[in-house]
């Protein structure tokens, strides 16, 4: 089968070259693609660079970006913006900071749908498939008046209106309670399923990371030191990397009866 996406990238900025070094990425249609690694290592850069938003952070990225079999690299700013929300969405891991706080909720909601399509789009469905209510007095509310985790979930439903092919998710559990935490792992793992739509799911959790993908790659320090699938990277890990992150896991203690 041929790759969904496929990248062989490097990152440089202004005084930071090699931010990135030879990314070697492959996401195939339908999988669950797993981006680890702590903080600093590139992750969200990472994550910009395949959508090719760098450039408006001063970044500039080198080598080959397809999706689908198309250069993305070669794309002009405008045939890119086509791309950006029909065919990759995005979800941050900041959903109050990403959403317009001076905007109603179905306003953003329209505007995101509008951006690719002319026509009305089907809210409530939208809405039903990520578990938010669909009532007129739900979209009339502004980010302030939501939950961390509805928040969350607008998001979701934004980045996911156009139905594209992958899904880029930028540790969107990070800001999230364990109990919603897991509520939105399921909720896309069911995304996956029901469109199946491709994710590459960045985070630094491991734990939860195992419990969603279907493959992880492992990235430390701009670089990728191990790729395989989510069974071969808990009980086999390769990399000396891996392994360090893998020990670092917390154990849950024994207790000892009183």
């Amino acid at each position: 089968m041929r790759p969904l996406l496929s990248a062989f990238v490097s990152v440089d900025y202004p005084g930071r070259p090699g931010v990135l070094q030879g990314v070697d990425l492959e996401i195939a249609p339908g999988e669950i693609l797993g981006l680890v690694g702590e903080s600093g290592s590139g992750k969200s850069t990472l994550a910009l660079a395949l959508l090719r938003l760098l450039p408006f952070r001063g970044g500039t990225t080198r080598g080959e970006l397809r999706l689908r079999e198309r250069d993305l690299l070669a794309l002009s700013e405008r045939q890119m913006r086509a791309v950006r929300g029909r065919e990759i969405g995005l979800v941050l891991q900041s959903p109050i900071s990403a959403l317009n706080p001076a905007m109603r909720i179905g306003r953003q909601i329209v505007e995101s749908w509008q951006a690719h399509r002319d026509h009305s789009p089907d809210l409530p469905g939208t809405l039903e498939m990520v578990s938010l209510p669909t009532e007129p007095s739900f979209l009339d509310r502004y980010p302030s008046q939501l939950s961390v985790g509805q928040a969350q979930r607008v998001l979701i439903a934004m980045a996911i209106l156009h139905r594209p092919a992958l899904l880029i998710a930028d540790e969107p559990t990070s800001a999230l309670d364990a109990v919603t935490q897991a509520e939105i792992l399921k909720l896309f793992a069911r995304l996956n399923r029901q469109l199946g739509m491709a994710v590459l799911y960045i985070s630094h959790d491991l734990l939860s990371v195992a419990s969603l993908c279907h493959r992880i790659a492992i990235l430390q320090q701009g670089q990728i030191v191990e790729t395989n699938t989510s069974e071969e990277i808990f009980q086999r890990p390769q990399h000396a990397y891996t392994q360090a992150l893998l020990r670092a896991i917390p154990r849950v203690p024994e207790f000892l009866p009183v």
